[in-house]
């Protein structure tokens, strides 16, 4: 895909302005079903404080954490935010590692990959939490 200067300035218009998630996330309902579907013993609150860890470390506020599905992909989220190359992040991906690293004990690099998806990430913390 080539880059142009159309692009590079929307997508820094975009960081530095709009705040909250990408458009193809903010605009969708709950997930929350999703949620429950995809790991149905898992408790609510669980999901909520696993969700509210993703937000706080790609700078959303709490109350959007559940815009966001277990089949979305880390990276897909990122590359929302951030389709050109060129311009500078926010430290989303390093910011979330801390905190999952502080919180879970699970080490992103261990478990990244460039299609992981945040349900692969809560299922690799509870299997630290089941342990």
């Amino acid at each position: 895909m080539a880059v142009t200067l159309t692009s590079i300035l929307k997508s820094a218009w975009t960081s530095l302005f709009e705040s909250g998630p990408p458009r193809p996330y903010r605009d969708r309902p709950c997930q929350g079903g999703a949620w429950r579907q995809r790991f149905p013993d898992a408790p609510k609150q669980e999901i909520r404080n696993f969700l509210s860890t993703f937000a706080k470390g790609f700078a959303y506020r709490d109350s959007e954490k559940l815009k966001f599905g277990p089949e979305d992909g880390l990276l897909r989220i990122y590359r929302a935010h951030y389709p050109s190359k060129w311009l500078p992040d926010a430290l989303e991906i390093e910011t979330l590692a801390i905190l999952i690293q502080k919180r879970y004990g699970v080490a992103l690099s261990k478990v990244w990959s460039d299609n992981l998806t945040l349900g692969q990430l809560f299922q690799s913390t509870r299997r630290v939490n089941d342990a």
